[in-house]
């Protein structure tokens, strides 16, 4: 099973969320005035769209944070010949709206995002989204298996699965990650009868039933 895969079966237990990832905001500003009473979900009651809006208007990771959260949910889930990466998806602005949704969530994703910096800084003289790719990708092998890391990494290790979490669940209740594991959702079927075999089994004459 490859990366993608693995993240799609995640994603598959976090779509029960039933929460769609909007289109990728970066500007705040944009980003209120496309909140209005148009953007209203379906099933969703007036304090609870009126709680969303407000939720939308406030802002809790700096630009830097938005940054390294872009990098991290490309990483984990990036741009394949089936679909666009996580940050395609508007992965970055369903965990900031997350995050403030579920606020147990804003110290531990503050304090991952800087728990990366400060390793970042000690090996290679830099924050994480300025690092290269490879050195990037060393320090993430180091967090991203629980079984396999060391003692001194675990609060990276929660860090990183909180984030695939929030990244699975933001991409695959997303338009782009719904069509890229096949969902289809419920269709009509059409029964044309109990076949005439099966009533001939069961003694029936077809011909009185069909004519």
């Amino acid at each position: 099973m490859n990366r993608r895969d693995s993240l799609k079966a995640l994603g598959l237990i976090a779509a029960g969320t039933g929460v769609l990832a909007g289109a990728c905001k970066q500007d705040k500003a944009k980003e209120q005035a496309a909140v209005t009473d148009a953007d209203k979900l379906p099933g969703v009651q007036e304090f609870e769209h009126a709680r969303n809006k407000q939720l939308r208007a406030e802002q809790f990771f700096t630009e830097h944070e938005m940054a390294t959260i872009t990098v991290l949910a490309d990483i984990i889930i990036p741009k394949d010949d089936v679909s666009g990466s996580a940050s395609d998806a508007g992965v970055p602005d369903f965990i900031e709206f997350m995050v403030k949704d579920l606020p147990s969530n804003k110290i531990p994703m503050r304090g991952g995002l800087k728990w990366m910096d400060v390793q970042c800084q000690k090996r290679y003289g830099s924050v994480f989204i300025k690092c290269k790719s490879e050195q990037q990708m060393e320090l993430i092998d180091e967090i991203a298996y629980p079984d396999q890391a060391k003692p001194e990494m675990q609060q990276g290790v929660a860090f990183f699965s909180l984030m695939r979490n929030l990244t699975s669940s933001g991409f695959f209740t997303s338009e782009m990650g719904v069509k890229d594991i096949g969902y289809v959702g419920n269709r009509p079927g059409v029964w044309n009868g109990v076949p005439a075999d099966v009533l001939k089994e069961h003694g029936f004459d077809p011909e009185k039933f069909f004519g």
